[in-house]
């Protein structure tokens, strides 16, 4: 089983943040892959989802850690240790600041850069796990990060639904571990603007 998480905050008011990139990413993926909707599970709101692959049906857990954004590991490591996940099989997607907005880079391990919600997963999780970057774009001062991340996305940001899409419709990839051709794929199918 593969866990996959999207970073964002519970409630209304934060809905269309770029901080809740990894929250809309979620929903465009439950919306492909699990048609019975999210439910109250490990502190988040919790999907199972059935992905056709190359190898077959595979069995993915989509979770919305409701925990807010700075607390996303407790949510996504009690999930993990629930079913045995080993953080090789669990992806993160999330806002990025130092991507230009639009762009889309999936890694594997590494630090948090000071993303909060990071840092709380690599607290929760035994070993590496990848990361799903989102780029948001940075707003050129660093006194404006949290007005920015916690700004609704523009209308002119008519790039976000299609890279959304673009991530549930490449996700049979990343399932199987084609991370490369997963990046490939989501980058053709969602050019950045």
């Amino acid at each position: 089983m593969h866990l996959i998480a999207g970073l964002g905050n519970p409630g209304g008011q934060y809905a269309g943040n770029r901080h809740n990139a990894g929250f809309m990413t979620l929903d465009a993926i439950a919306e492909r892959y699990a048609p019975s909707g999210f439910r109250a599970r490990f502190q988040g709101a919790a999907a199972e989802a059935v992905v056709e692959t190359a190898r077959g049906r595979e069995k993915v857990l989509l979770l919305k850690p409701q925990t807010y954004y700075n607390e996303s590991g407790r949510s996504i490591g009690e999930a993990a240790r629930f079913y045995k996940i080993p953080s090789p099989m669990v992806t993160v997607f999330h806002d990025e600041l130092d991507l230009a907005p639009g762009k889309f880079r999936l890694k594997t391990g590494g630090g948090h850069a000071g993303n909060k919600g990071l840092r709380s997963t690599l607290a929760h999780l035994d070993g590496d796990f990848k990361r799903g970057r989102i780029g948001i774009g940075h707003p050129g001062d660093k006194a404006k990060v949290t007005a920015w991340v916690l700004s609704d996305f523009a209308k002119a940001d008519t790039w976000f639904p299609d890279l959304a899409d673009a991530i549930a419709r490449s996700l049979p990839l990343l399932i199987e571990g084609n991370d490369d051709a997963f990046q490939t794929k989501v980058t053709h199918l969602a050019p950045a603007p």
